[in-house]
């Protein structure tokens, strides 16, 4: 069961195996303690080995498993080695034995992710070698929106076990948008009590005809994030929280009026949005706005110890503030020259905030418009070219271009695809994604941080639909994230499809709802629904 994803940097192979039993015992040295635990916890509900504890590594007798820490290895980098002494993980960091804790899980074959023993005999054995394994990138992140589509709380963490699964390491949290305000803030209550609901949902393309009828909503309690971010540092993964402004923020205006730009529009008849699409109603460039969010910024905070916080800044239209008296007063006190310099002032506002608070501001390629300080990082998503120019600017950049890792788009341009959005990317365009462009001279290069899939839930109205968008594809973007690939056109997409032939047994034990490699299953369709396909190749720019 050597079909392991993402693929190790080195594996050099044994003779013989190391057979798991009831009398195998585990040691989990210093600071390994947390890793010790979780791999405990998985092999006994999928296999009924009860591990017991070994005070010493000497003690697991050749049929257990040792974890430890080896100063000498990177922060993320591990050694796994199975031979006639049983197993030992070492990694630099409790990290990096997680992650050789999850290779060995994959060495154990597909029902070791189960959640209970199938009740039949089985050997638990894993093959004699050596794994030298280390990341590419520092940054391998997924970006969920539950703000289009709410996941509650035990998705959401189910999600971080996949993620986990593939060694992503960052959870990008997109908590608000235009259709649902998905976190509480306690000086604001009535952000949850009433943006985080709609009355109404657009089913499909915004130019679809259909509806949902049905009341939806729902939201995270600070205990839920708590406890959210508790379960992602278990399992070493930073949670990267967003709150969008000054774009995006319909929800937010529908629950307090005076955010939005009351000089120009009745705000007070603003509900939470129940269509898609680029929403004309923007934040108020004012000191009450400032202040409300600085204030929802310092819940935030509480919640999360994340050193960045994605502040959003795509999308925002200015027709309102061109129209309004008081944006165009404020851009005149200011001295600025226009309505981009006014986000860009907007942006500068709370990246000097975030940073007397110790954290950095991170936000869409658009908070490059106008100028952007020093400090703050970019998500280049539509395209290339932000994060090219923000990395040339020295600026540090997280990859993540439209085109080429939005998992919203469609993987396959045949008529059974549900809800077909954007190109078409499949698996193997995915495999052959690289997340450096080539232009970037090796100082720059150091500027990208790593890379991000993105799931956008405007036409994903459940779990089984997200599973359907990002998986197989996700297991995909893992690899090109953890993997030091050779360049695209040079990849070994064969042996990646070999190997996630193994892979899928996985994740059927997972349960995930992933798309087949022949296609949807009857009920991943979606007949007659209106999407938005996009002909052609994708730019790659």
């Amino acid at each position: 069961m050597t079909e392991l994803i993402p693929a190790p940097r080195a594996v050099v192979a044994g003779t013989g195996e190391v057979r798991l039993t009831a009398q195998s015992r585990l040691h989990a040295g210093t600071a390994t303690e947390g890793v010790g635990h979780w791999l405990r916890t998985v092999l006994w509900q999928a296999a009924g080995l009860p591990l017991r504890e070994a005070r010493e590594l000497d003690e697991t007798e050749g049929d257990g498993i040792g974890l430890r820490l080896d100063p000498g290895l990177g922060p993320e980098e591990y050694r796994l080695v199975s031979g006639p002494d049983g197993v030992l993980v070492e990694g630099g960091s409790a990290a990096g034995v997680f992650w050789g804790a999850q290779t060995l899980r994959q060495l154990l074959g597909p029902d070791a992710h189960r959640r209970a023993p199938l009740g039949r005999d089985r050997v638990w054995a894993v093959p004699h070698l050596t794994i030298q394994d280390a990341p590419r990138f520092g940054w391998r992140g997924l970006m969920l929106d539950v703000a289009r589509h709410f996941m509650p709380k035990e998705g959401v963490l189910r999600y971080l076990d996949l993620m986990a699964a593939h060694k992503l390491n960052v959870f990008h949290f997109h908590l608000t948008d235009d259709q649902g305000w998905r976190i509480e803030i306690r000086r604001h209550p009535r952000l949850t009590e009433v943006g985080a609901w709609r009355a109404r949902t657009k089913f499909g393309h915004r130019a679809s005809p259909l509806w949902d009828d049905r009341p939806h909503g729902g939201y995270y309690t600070q205990d839920d994030i708590r406890e959210i971010v508790a379960y992602a540092a278990e399992r070493h993964i930073t949670v990267v929280p967003e709150i969008d402004v000054p774009g995006h923020s319909q929800a937010a205006i529908a629950a307090y009026p005076e955010l939005g730009n009351t000089d120009v529009v009745d705000t007070t008849a603003l509900s939470v949005w129940d269509t898609w699409g680029i929403n004309p109603h923007v934040l108020a460039p004012t000191d009450n706005t400032l202040r409300f969010y600085e204030e929802v910024f310092e819940e935030v905070l509480g919640l999360f110890p994340s050193e960045f916080i994605h502040i959003g800044g795509d999308e925002c239209p200015k027709d309102q503030w061109r129209r309004s008296p008081a944006a165009q007063a404020r851009i005149e006190e200011l001295g600025l020259a226009d309505e981009d310099e006014l986000q860009s002032w907007f942006v500068r506002h709370f990246d000097t905030w975030l940073r007397a608070r110790g954290r950095r501001l991170i936000g869409w390629d658009e908070i490059l418009e106008g100028g952007l300080a020093d400090g703050a990082a970019v998500s280049s998503w539509r395209g290339y070219a932000g994060g090219t120019a923000a990395a040339r600017a020295g600026h540090d950049v997280v990859m993540c271009p439209e085109q080429h890792v939005y998992l919203d788009h469609r993987q396959d341009g045949g008529p059974d695809e549900p809800v077909p959005i954007g190109y078409v990317r499949t698996l193997e365009d995915v495999y052959r994604f690289e997340p450096v462009p080539s232009e970037l001279t090796p100082d720059e290069a150091a500027h990208v941080l790593g890379t991000q899939a993105n799931v956008w839930t405007e036409v994903m109205e459940d779990t089984a639909r997200v599973d359907y968008q990002a998986f197989p594809r996700l297991a995909a973007f893992a690899e090109v994230a953890w993997s030091p690939l050779p360049a695209p056109g040079e990849r070994d997409f064969a042996d990646f499809e070999r190997r996630m032939a193994a892979h899928y047994g996985r994740l059927d034990a997972l349960g995930v709802a992933y798309r087949p490699p022949e296609g949807p299953r009857p009920w991943q369709r979606r007949p007659g629904v209106l999407g938005r396909p996009i002909d052609g190749t994708p730019p790659n720019r």
